[in-house]
């Protein structure tokens, strides 16, 4: 079985598919939609779609990690990263209840 990403192309040409937007003015929509979706996980650090699912900035504290490989110990940095949690539609749909 081939595993084959769903990219930013491939959102596209759906959109120029299915709605008949050329495929410049689809890849337009596309890169606006998630520049104008970081800008505002950056203003809120919170996005709630409906029917959808939450995607939440969550602040990570500085911490020892350790290399498994060579068990060496690395310190890893405070950051930021973003969480998703599923709506319960999406949930139920994933697994066909």
């Amino acid at each position: 079985m081939v595993k084959k990403n769903f990219t930013r192309k491939d959102l596209s040409y759906k959109i120029y598919q299915n709605l008949g937007f050329s495929k410049s003015y689809s890849s337009t929509v596309i890169d606006n939609f998630f520049e104008t979706f970081i800008q505002e996980l950056l203003r809120s650090n919170k996005i709630k779609i409906s029917s959808f699912g939450t995607f939440k900035v969550i602040h990570k504290k500085k911490r020892i990690g350790r290399n498994p490989k060579t068990k060496e110990e690395a310190i890893i940095v405070p950051r930021k990263v973003v969480k998703f949690t599923p709506s319960l539609l999406v949930k139920q749909k994933l697994n066909n209840l």
